[in-house]
């Protein structure tokens, strides 16, 4: 948990990537506006209303999915809604990380609060408590389909708001619900009609591992921007292919947001200046190089858009069936499947997969005689006896073959379920746990380019980098990894690296120069 302890108020509208990211990731504790109370209250009465009706309602007066033509009697109703989450909460495999429970609880709220499910104010206020107390539901890795909802995630986070079920505390340590409930001073809820399903029934999980994905990629596709600088002042590139008014003629506006960062982290570069009059004979960098921009602005397109469908996402309520309180009535629908989301997390992987394909092509270009004008083999201090950064470059190859593997989308690989009742599903849930591990990929990629091109700036001097690219290199070295030398122990270094660009540690350096990047 953070020692700031930030608070995020859940209105009736749509909640901010930021806000996300502070419950999700910073450990915010979370209220509910007086405008979201009202708003469930008024749903609630409707549900309420509908219950006393001898016409069966789906999800508060009959079974669920296959099962919806059973009508429920009023004393089992109780019962159905405990059996709904009991029998749901299937999930196998490993933990889920607390941000991603965090992430979807917060959502699942966030739905609630918008008075189109028909839960009681307790049962969404218990959700809030949980968050704020740092009490995590345990959620496993399978059993989301992503429709119909994340189901099983969800409904081990219902799980625990029932007293059942294990969840980790503040401090991470494992223990059942109810002892964790008991020692922040919380009951657990016995759900009423139509509360079950509206706990499991949203598109939470996977919406909130895009949210942070996409926070994560638009600082590395930064930080990727300041990788490739440093490779193309390293290899001795040109600048001149970055200018404007070339960008301007093809008008994509990532591939214009990219190409002038290279401008400015390249600016007063004297290694650039250094092979910049009559006598070079450079005509064209590799596209390595010179196609960075245009490789890293489509990357950034492709990001603008899911983060625009995160956003319509993030203002929806998904649930089924939804309630309509101004109209009085409870309708099913299809808003549970979870395509929009699927495919953006698909097409980001993909996006990711090739961003780091082109930086391992960058770094690869230092490491061979042939091709890096002048430098040491492998970037090696005693070629032969020393291999440098050889092996580096194979720990690039291995995970950017990874993430093409991950890139293989999710999306389309429905599968039916519920006796052929929910027919086609979306794998949105799994869409987003390989982007995640397409984003862990991507950063250790652009970390090993960053290694290895600061290494070869150093081996150009008395040639002088940029301001930029130094304060760089500088920062690696204040952190402890040393400048070119005999072999060492390169794992550390690479973590160290991998660490620094994970926390925007590089980026900022840069930026600290010559201001944010775009």
């Amino acid at each position: 948990m953070s020692n700031a302890r930030q608070t995020v108020e859940i209105g009736i509208g749509p909640v901010s990537f930021a806000d996300v990211v502070a419950v999700a990731r910073d450990g915010a504790a979370v209220t509910l506006s007086d405008d979201a109370l009202t708003a469930i209250d008024h749903a609630r009465a409707v549900v309420d209303e509908l219950a006393e009706q001898p016409t069966p309602a789906y999800g508060i007066s009959t079974g669920f999915g296959a099962l919806a033509t059973r009508h429920i009697p009023v004393e089992m109703r109780a019962q159905l809604q405990r059996s709904l989450v009991r029998s749901h909460a299937a999930g196998s495999g490993p933990e889920v990380e607390r941000e991603v429970v965090r992430g979807l609880m917060l959502l699942r709220l966030s739905t609630l609060a918008t008075g189109h499910t028909g839960v009681r104010r307790e049962t969404a206020e218990l959700i809030a408590s949980l968050l704020s107390a740092g009490i995590t539901p345990v959620v496993h890795e399978y059993g989301s389909l992503g429709c119909s909802g994340d189901l099983a995630p969800l409904s081990h986070c219902a799980l625990a708001l029932m007293g059942e079920g294990s969840v980790r505390d503040a401090e991470g340590t494992l223990m059942p619900a109810a002892e964790a409930l008991a020692a922040a001073g919380l009951k657990p809820v016995e759900l009423a009609a139509k509360e079950g399903l509206a706990l499991i029934n949203g598109t939470d999980g996977m919406l909130g591992m895009l949210v942070l994905a996409l926070t994560d990629l638009t600082m590395l596709l930064k930080t990727a921007d300041v990788a490739a600088a440093m490779s193309v002042e390293g290899q001795l590139g040109t600048d001149r292919v970055f200018a404007p008014e070339l960008q301007a003629i093809r008008p994509h506006p990532g591939q214009a947001a990219s190409a002038a960062n290279l401008v400015a982290l390249l600016a007063d570069s004297g290694v650039v200046a250094s092979h910049r009059g009559p006598d070079c004979n450079r005509v064209q960098d590799a596209y390595s190089l010179r196609c960075s921009p245009q490789v890293h602005g489509a990357a950034r397109d492709t990001f603008a858009h899911a983060a625009a469908v995160a956003g319509r996402e993030l203002a929806s309520a998904v649930d089924n069936p939804v309630v309509l309180p101004d109209e009085g009535r409870v309708e099913s629908n299809g808003n549970f499947h979870g395509a929009p989301v699927a495919y953006v997390l698909d097409f980001a992987a993909i996006a990711a997969a090739d961003v780091a394909s082109i930086s391992e092509r960058r770094t690869d270009r230092f490491l061979d005689k042939a091709r890096n004008h002048g430098l040491p083999p492998f970037l090696a201090d005693d070629p032969g006896v020393d291999s440098g950064h050889m092996i580096a470059q194979y720990t690039q190859a291995a995970i950017v073959s990874e993430l093409k593997r991950l890139a293989v989308p999710a999306s389309v690989d429905s599968i039916p379920s519920s006796a052929m009742q929910e027919d086609h599903v979306s794998m949105g849930w799994s869409a987003a746990r390989k982007l995640r591990r397409s984003v862990d990929g991507l950063t250790r990629v652009v970390a090993i380019e960053i290694l290895t091109a600061a290494r070869a700036l150093d081996l150009r001097a008395p040639l002088v980098p940029s301001p930029a690219t130094a304060a760089v290199v500088r920062a690696l070295r204040d952190a402890g990894v040393a400048g070119p030398g005999p072999d060492r122990h390169l794992a550390p270094e690479i973590e160290t690296a991998v660490s620094l660009v994970a926390s925007g540690a590089l980026l900022a350096a840069a930026e600290s120069v010559i201001g944010e990047l775009q």
